[in-house]
């Protein structure tokens, strides 16, 4: 019997042990490097550094929003930071034209869906994979943001233009306000709604999910529609904060925004992920990026510590994963 069993309570202690590690241990890695980083440096754990880190994730964390969607229908979208650069170019054009603020941002957002959309329709209704449909995208739009604007970024916007990259509410910035809001949406989306079941049924089994009678081709679309338009609200935070609109803005994005996703315990393979992990991997990533700009650590240096932390941390979470199977 187990219960007599002189090992049962050990077991069940090891167990338990990693069930704790596979729901908090990202957490406490990012409390562990926030301790750290607090004994380095004091100037490291001050408000002012802290809504820093905040403002300075929330382009990556808009973006890693629609990845995680993405990647949990068993999908990548490679595009997400030429269709930022895209969506810019032809907002901050449309601004320099004399169309209002208001309006230009929401071209942007327009032109960020109607990329995400064609992304998903050539997935969805083609059967193309979607790492060769995203791909392509990136080079199409990367291209045309290169022709439109001749290869030279566009500067000098109005205010209100640049409101959503460098506006503050009560000392608390606009990037990391509307980071949260999107956040917020698509937390209630997947954890609180139908939609949520139907994305991870379509990344666990979409011949299952096909039968079951989910609506999986509309899924996906929109799943990729709102990765684009997430992309373009990014890139109006970015352009705000520049005040500059680049062609070449947005490059490396999307592995960003992979990294934080998968770092936050969402499968690659799809069905299985959080959004509150992407919000782990998100701030992990940003306190890895401050501390090193605090500590004045050569950038030859970054990508090896960031590297390094981040497989640790994947280790750990496969670790725990393979044991709770």
């Amino acid at each position: 019997m187990i219960l007599g069993c002189p090992f049962a309570g050990s077991l069940i202690s090891k167990g338990e042990k990693m069930k704790f590690l596979n729901k908090f241990g990202l957490f406490l890695l990012l409390v562990l490097l926030v301790f750290i980083m607090s004994f380095l440096s004091p100037r490291f754990f001050t408000f002012s550094n802290i809504i820093n880190i905040l403002r300075q994730s929330s382009i990556n964390g808009i973006i890693a929003c629609g990845m995680t969607l993405v990647i949990l229908t068993s999908g990548i979208d490679l595009s997400v930071g030429a269709v930022l650069a895209f969506s810019t170019i032809i907002s901050a054009l449309a601004l320099k034209s004399g169309i209002p603020a208001i309006i230009s941002i929401f071209i942007a957002l327009i032109i960020g869906g109607f990329l995400g959309t064609a992304n998903g329709l050539i997935i969805s209704y083609l059967r193309v994979p979607a790492f060769i449909v995203t791909l392509g995208m990136m080079g199409i739009a990367r291209g045309l943001s290169l022709i439109i604007s001749k290869g030279a970024p566009i500067t000098g916007f109005e205010k209100a233009f640049r409101l959503p990259g460098i506006g503050t509410i009560w000392g608390i910035p606009f990037p990391v306000i509307i980071g949260g809001v999107v956040f917020f949406v698509t937390w209630f989306l997947v954890e609180n709604t139908v939609f949520g079941l139907w994305i991870r049924s379509i990344g666990s089994n979409r011949v299952a999910s096909r039968f079951s009678g989910v609506p999986f081709k509309k899924i996906e679309v929109f799943v990729y529609t709102l990765a684009g338009i997430f992309s373009a609200i990014s890139g109006i935070i970015l352009i705000g904060r520049l005040n500059s609109a680049q062609p070449t803005a947005g490059m490396g994005y999307e592995f960003s925004a992979i990294a934080a996703v998968v770092l936050g315990g969402t499968r690659f393979t799809g069905g299985e992920g959080k959004v509150v992990g992407t919000l782990i991997g998100v701030l992990i990533l940003g306190v890895i990026d401050n501390s090193i700009n605090i500590l004045n650590i050569s950038p030859f240096y970054e990508q090896i510590i960031k590297g390094s932390i981040i497989a640790l941390a994947l280790l750990v979470y496969n670790r725990t994963q393979t044991q709770k199977e």
